[in-house]
């Protein structure tokens, strides 16, 4: 990857934890998959929320995040009739915001452990 997007995916990745953040999201992860031979994308960002209400708010600010400060569209969004699961493709990053229970269940950060795991401090 050039310096010039992983740069770009640096600021993609941060402004979506910062939506995250805004709307109370739990447990952000980001997952660095950019050195895993035929990965699907650069980086997962996993999280959840309490409520289907709030999995939906968590989703919606993201979009308007990219949108807004950095002019950029998902690609394809999944999930938001029941937001049960609800998942964000922005090409070199996926986002996939979860209602607790379903992330239990699907566990993502043990199925792609390979790669980098981080854990974002919550704010309070």
């Amino acid at each position: 990857m050039e310096e010039s997007e992983s740069l770009m995916v640096e600021q993609k990745k941060q402004l979506i934890v910062e939506a995250i953040q805004e709307k109370k999201g739990h447990q952000i992860v980001t997952i660095d998959l950019s050195e895993i031979e035929n990965s699907i994308c650069d980086y997962f960002i996993i999280c959840h929320g309490e409520s289907v209400t709030q999995v939906g708010a968590i989703a919606e600010s993201i979009n308007k995040k990219l949108k807004e400060e950095a002019q950029i569209r998902a690609h394809h969004v999944e999930g938001l009739q029941n937001s049960q699961w609800v998942l964000l493709d922005y090409f070199d990053i996926l986002v996939h915001v979860f209602q607790e229970d379903y992330r239990s269940f699907y566990r993502l950060e043990e199925l792609w452990a390979d790669g980098k795991v981080a854990r974002i401090e919550e704010t309070v």
